[in-house]
């Protein structure tokens, strides 16, 4: 693992293979088309819509390129939480975060699926950095966002995501910056200085800090199940407040939710770091990036 952590420290993503069990695989394949059948019949409301790239995902187009919320007890799939606070990936996690398991807090867990009718895809950003954000405002911002983990985990052959490595640590450039600074999504990601393409056969996992510069394509044609997730440390205080509470996680404190985890006490060790992030936050924290 330390090899995997200097990459990730080095270049901003790093390529974990095997972080689903092979007694899992199956399990998970099996509740995501359910939760994907969910979706795409509208009894699942909590989805990505097509046309919109950033919550809050209120368009009403039917097509949809993620399913929000997988661990919410309305869908009844304990195969998310199990995995979430499964072995690998917490090890994984502390590794990369360079901290301690007792400070590791739940957040995230979405799943990207491919539209059925619509190509799709979106533009070249950072996930808590605006496209007008000035040299310094992105300095000053990439210095202290160190306190959390972003994955995608593929259950098929992925070749969607498109990332600028080393980009975690510096501004960007000029050229950068022009293929960047608007909400318009590229006509061809290669186009971008640095960029190359992320390919991840089936369990294969790229682990991202998520203020590296990236953006994805998602084709219709093209059948996709990538399990999405984020975790963080809980010494970073509020830091990730905005980026993680901005997609809704007020389910996460009612009591069915706390049922579910019953029986995981390494489960609600993190919900518990969540909730009291959550409690620390006064007021609307808004939304990240627009669009």
């Amino acid at each position: 693992m330390s090899s995997i952590k200097e990459q990730y420290d080095a270049q901003g993503f790093v390529l974990v293979p095997g972080l689903i069990p092979p007694g899992d695989a199956k399990e998970l394949e099996e509740a995501c088309s359910r939760v994907i059948e969910k979706t795409r019949t509208g009894e699942w409301p909590h989805r990505r819509t097509v046309g919109k790239q950033f919550p809050p995902f209120d368009s009403d187009n039917p097509d949809s390129w993620g399913v929000q919320h997988v661990m919410h007890p309305d869908l009844g799939e304990p195969a998310f939480a199990k995995w979430y606070t499964s072995d690998g990936l917490v090890d994984a996690a502390t590794q990369l975060l360079d901290c301690k398991e007792e400070s590791l807090q739940m957040e995230l867990f979405n799943l990207l699926i491919n539209p059925e009718s619509h190509d799709f895809a979106l533009r070249w950003h950072r996930d808590d950095v605006r496209e007008t954000a000035t040299e310094e405002e992105e300095r000053k911002a990439l210095g202290i966002w160190n306190h959390g983990v972003q994955w995608n985990t593929a259950l098929y052959t992925d070749s969607c995501l498109y990332i600028v490595p080393k980009s975690h640590k510096t501004p960007r450039s000029d050229g950068q910056r022009a293929h960047s600074s608007t909400q318009t999504p590229p006509k061809d990601p290669m186009d971008m200085p640095g960029a190359i393409q992320v390919t991840l056969q089936p369990g294969d996992t790229v682990v991202y800090n998520s203020n590296i510069l990236h953006c994805a394509t998602y084709d219709s044609k093209q059948r996709r199940a990538t399990l999405h997730g984020t975790m963080g440390d809980a010494q970073g205080g509020s830091t990730r407040a905005r980026n993680v509470l901005q997609h809704g996680l007020e389910w996460m404190k009612e009591d069915a939710f706390r049922q579910t985890l019953a029986g995981n006490p390494r489960g609600n060790k993190m919900l518990d770091l969540l909730l009291a992030m959550q409690k620390g936050v006064k007021g609307d924290v808004g939304y990240s990036l627009s669009g």
